[in-house]
């Protein structure tokens, strides 16, 4: 019972306590949570205060920020407004200027109009006195204008013809005295050195038969021998009644030569058939083109030229069945090779560069019949192709005037060609080329205005022209001669050169009686 009464005690008390607990937590919770609203105020309070600082603080900082961007701004605009100030004074003052000189240009103006006017006015005064001058000068003279005009003219020609002519003789003269001994001599002491043969190689077209009988087996049957060989060879062979020879005709020298050469061996075999034709035609090929190269070596080491391509070298081997005017083309190039060395040597010039451009200055005569252009061009182009000097190629281009020489060189290859085809026995013309050749050169000298006749004499070497004395004066001679020389250089082909000899003779006859 005690028990139950305790226990209820206890448990009463519990309860007691237990409401008396929640009562005063919830009194201690009540009284916290007043004191954390109080401080929540007080928070919120403080922080309202600190938010309203901040923002007095930051407008007065945006304050700030704002007056002295303010500030800038009115001094830059201040600045601005000065600088367009000074460039409106400046344009103001460009304005004034340009109004000044429109002034100045506009008076400048009239006063070139009123000049202007002036200088009208004036003109017309000077015609009208020019006028009347030349109507006095002509009525004192008789003469009109025109008429004064050409002998003033005419008075003015001849006294510049004698002043030309004079000048002409003058430096003539110099020139003569200067250069006409030197080059005698060394022209003289060149020729001299160089022993060359007189006589012209001329090329064989004719083939000595053992016998007659022999023409026949050359023929064949129906032709089939002679039209071999000349298939084979591209010459003509010529079977008529010439006792025991056959003529062989062709424009290539040098298949001339293989025709020959075939045409022999076959007569020393005496087996003449169309197998037998074209073995000994490629025999005479090997022969010929061994000799081709033999010559051309020996022209290189007798002229002391090196360093020539080996094409080169048989080219120059070729020359020697080349002829020109009955003139052996490759004895030609070795002696103008040797006169312009020795040439070259007596002026102090490079002895080397003449030998080998006189050489070469021919090697296009050697393609001439195969190729098209004169033997100039080909040699020109043939020399580019194998890359030669510069020098020699134009020593070679020029030679026959194409070009102007661009050394002395090349000057020097022109005197010893023209040295080398014009001594005696060199060249030989036929004698209707030789005929035309001195007609042609009487006709050019007979077509200048004033010459009575003219003569062409010493083999053509020289024309011989007499004047009218009553239309051709001293000083005219001078020019006369110098034109026709010039014509006769434009028109005509020859060898060597020709002396241009203008004779004018006054004569007066009167008898005693």
């Amino acid at each position: 019972m005690d028990i139950v009464i305790n226990i209820a005690v206890f448990l009463i008390s519990a309860v007691i306590f237990t409401f008396v607990g929640i009562v005063i937590r919830k009194k201690i919770a009540e009284s916290k949570m007043q004191s954390a609203e109080n401080e929540a105020k007080k928070i919120l309070e403080m922080a309202n205060i600190e938010a309203e600082n901040k923002k007095k603080e930051e407008i007065f900082k945006a304050k700030e920020e704002i007056m002295n961007a303010r500030k800038d701004l009115d001094q830059e605009i201040r600045e601005r407004r000065g600088e367009v100030q000074s460039q409106e004074k400046r344009l103001i003052q460009k304005e004034e200027n340009l109004e000044r000189k429109q002034e100045v240009v506009e008076k400048k103006a009239k006063d070139l109009e009123n000049k202007y006017y002036e200088l009208d006015q004036k003109k017309l005064e000077i015609e009208e006195v020019l006028n009347k001058q030349i109507a006095e000068l002509q009525k004192i003279s008789g003469l009109s204008k025109e008429e004064a005009k050409k002998l003033l003219l005419s008075e003015m020609e001849k006294q510049l013809t004698g002043e030309k002519a004079s000048l002409i003789r003058d430096m003539e003269s110099k020139i003569k005295e200067e250069a006409e001994k030197n080059a005698k001599e060394v022209i003289s002491y060149a020729v001299q050195k160089c022993a060359a043969d007189h006589t012209s190689e001329t090329t064989v077209s004719i083939v000595a038969l053992p016998n007659d009988d022999m023409k026949g087996r050359i023929i064949g049957r129906e032709g089939r021998n002679i039209k071999t060989l000349e298939t084979l060879t591209g010459i003509d062979l010529i079977i008529d009644d010439t006792p025991e020879a056959v003529v062989i005709s062709g424009f290539d020298p040098l298949r001339r030569e293989v025709a020959k050469l075939a045409l022999e061996k076959l007569i020393d075999d005496g087996r003449i058939h169309p197998a037998k034709i074209e073995e000994m035609v490629e025999k005479a090929k090997e022969e010929i083109a061994k000799v081709i190269k033999e010559e051309g070596e020996r022209a290189v080491l007798e002229t002391g030229v090196i360093g020539l391509h080996p094409d080169l070298i048989k080219l120059i081997g070729k020359l020697k069945y080349r002829t020109s005017y009955g003139q052996n083309v490759l004895n030609h190039s070795i002696e103008v090779s040797n006169l312009a060395r020795i040439m070259a040597e007596e002026l102090g010039l490079d002895p080397k560069l003449a030998r080998r451009a006189g050489l070469l200055h021919d090697i296009g005569k050697a393609l001439d019949h195969d190729m098209e252009g004169t033997h100039v061009e080909i040699g020109v182009d043939i020399l580019k192709k194998y890359k030669e000097n510069e020098n020699v190629i134009n020593a070679v281009h020029a030679h026959h005037g194409d070009v102007e020489p661009k050394t002395m060189e090349a000057v020097l290859i022109q005197a010893a060609d023209a040295i080398s085809a014009s001594r005696p026995g060199a060249r030989r013309e036929t004698l209707e080329a030789y005929i035309k050749r001195l007609e042609q050169l009487e006709s050019i000298a007979d077509s200048f205005e004033g010459v009575e006749k003219s003569f062409a004499i010493q083999a053509g070497r020289e024309i011989r022209i007499i004047v009218k004395p009553e239309k051709i004066n001293d000083d005219q001679m001078t020019l006369m001669a110098r034109d026709i020389a010039k014509k006769v250089e434009a028109e005509m082909e020859y060898p060597g050169q020709i002396k241009v000899n203008v004779v004018r003779e006054t004569r007066v006859i009167d008898y005693a009686k």
